[in-house]
């Protein structure tokens, strides 16, 4: 970690960790060896947000369009996430960092779901930074089930029309899976893409967006606090005029 502290740091920053299979390709190497590389980046980078003062960090990992690869990529992505919760658990309570995982629970392998809740219970008193990881999500997903829910309570409202009148775009964000979570200001993709691939659709209606060519594997500490100056340099307006 740097003692190159970055002034006026977003409070919640959020990377679509994009390049690992390219970087693999690249080397000649399998997709799984890139999935591997990218693990230590995340090491790498939560340790630096934490140094950094970012209070929010959060990670798109696993969208639920990526159920649809290959069934042997997605057994080692799902084992690969529980030997890094694993083998990364001490590293997050010395740091003070408080695990979160979102998404569609549901869909994920027992053992690890439940090691999931595990380590979250263990790291709940971290007050440092919180690392979100988003799992079998999607942004539209997310829209869908808080829709859902949302339709659930005016029915059982007994007056649907007036409980509906009533809601705000805060009170639907109380239904999204990142409710109590600020929005992210700051959404970082690597590898040259410039999209959102279906993440936070509605939380990042006004995320400031920094896109780099590097490849996640590749992505360093220095390339994290580029990103940063670059974040503190943006006049954020939120449609107003100043």
């Amino acid at each position: 970690m740097s003692q190159d502290i970055v002034i006026r740091v977003p409070q919640h920053v959020s990377i679509i960790m994009d390049g690992n299979g390219r970087w693999a390709k690249e080397r000649g190497l399998e997709r799984t060896q890139g999935h591997l590389q990218g693990v230590t980046s995340v090491k790498k980078i939560t340790e630096e947000a934490v140094a950094q003062g970012v209070k929010y960090l959060s990670l798109y990992t696993f969208s639920e369009e990526n159920w649809n690869r290959p069934e042997e990529e997605v057994a080692y992505l799902m084992k690969l996430m529980f030997k890094s919760i694993s083998d990364y658990l001490e590293t997050m309570i010395k740091n003070g960092v408080r695990f979160k995982v979102l998404g569609n629970r549901s869909r994920l392998p027992k053992d690890l779901d439940e090691a999931i809740s595990q380590t979250e219970k263990i790291t709940s008193a971290g007050d440092k930074m919180t690392l979100v990881v988003f799992l079998s999500y999607s942004g539209k997903w997310d829209i869908l089930q808080a829709a859902k829910a949302l339709a659930k309570q005016a029915v059982a409202s007994g007056d649907a029309d007036s409980f509906l009148e009533g809601i705000s775009e805060d009170d639907f964000g109380k239904f999204l899976v990142t409710a109590g979570i600020p929005d992210p200001d700051l959404i970082i993709r690597t590898s040259g893409e410039e999209r959102l691939s279906n993440y936070l659709l509605w939380q990042g209606a006004y995320s400031e967006f920094y896109f780099t060519k590097v490849l996640w594997p590749d992505f360093a500490e220095e390339d994290f606090r580029e990103a940063l100056r670059t974040y503190a340099k943006r006049d954020r307006r939120y449609g107003k005029v100043k």
